[in-house]
């Protein structure tokens, strides 16, 4: 997809629903935006959606209306606080996005979440890039879109379970070198399972999480395809190259 018809893709029209079916079936009504921007300029939530390391979950996201609104929020904090230049613009506001979380029933609209995260991230990089009169760099936007990949996803919340029955798993970013005010930030993936995380589980830095049983199975080694597979974890990095998603293998 060239520059030019990612920067016109656009947010469709809003719409309250899909169909009375989905109404029906799913209790699928959308928030009007106009709610949704009062609602997050309540004092708390909207010091909160502009905070830079504060996550959100939101556990039926819908087309992303929510979630839109405080990622546009973050950005414009970003560009305030850390758009002396390109590179820091661009680290800082692949940390902000990487704090958006969602969980949604329905595939559709996951993948219009998705892509509605991406293009006001893109939109809002391409601002930068015309301050700086600069080209866009293919490891931001495909760390974007890494990150997003994990962060929405398909599945249940109330089961805790993705659309293939198995427990829903996110990716945890930490930076690691903040404290520095860096202008390239240092990141490390952790991946957690849904009950890890209402459960309150801190898992080692690094973990890749291989949800291997559905829900209210019992565990049967034997049975297990990959059993003998070696024991993985992801490398620290910088977060413009977290697309390429390196890991090495735990030394038994």
């Amino acid at each position: 997809m060239s520059h030019q018809e990612e920067k016109s893709i656009g947010i469709p029209e809003e719409k309250l629903i899909n169909s009375r079916k989905r109404v029906r079936k799913h209790g699928e009504v959308f928030t009007p935006r106009r709610i949704v921007r009062k609602m997050l300029d309540m004092p708390a939530i909207n010091e909160a959606s502009q905070a830079l390391t504060t996550t959100f979950l939101e556990p039926g996201v819908g087309e992303g209306v929510f979630l839109v609104e405080i990622l546009n929020r973050k950005l414009h904090m970003v560009e305030r606080q850390y758009g002396e230049s390109l590179v820091q613009y661009e680290n800082y506001s692949l940390l902000a996005l990487s704090t958006l979380y969602g969980i949604e029933l329905l595939e559709d609209n996951v993948k219009v979440c998705a892509m509605n995260l991406y293009q006001a991230f893109y939109d809002a990089y391409y601002r930068q890039l015309t301050k700086f009169d600069r080209k866009r760099k293919p490891s931001v936007v495909d760390s974007a879109r890494l990150i997003i990949a994990k962060n929405i996803v398909q599945g249940d919340f109330l089961k805790k379970t993705s659309a293939d029955g198995y427990p829903v798993v996110f990716s945890e970013w930490k930076a690691t070198n903040l404290e520095r005010e860096p202008r390239t930030i240092m990141v490390q993936r952790t991946e957690y399972t849904l009950p890890e995380i209402e459960a309150g589980i801190i898992n080692i830095d690094g973990s890749v999480s291989n949800p291997k049983l559905k829900t209210g199975q019992l565990p049967l080694p034997f049975l297990h395809e990959d059993c003998h597979q070696p024991e993985m974890r992801y490398l620290p990095a910088k977060i413009t190259l977290v697309y390429r998603e390196e890991q090495e293998q735990i030394d038994g």
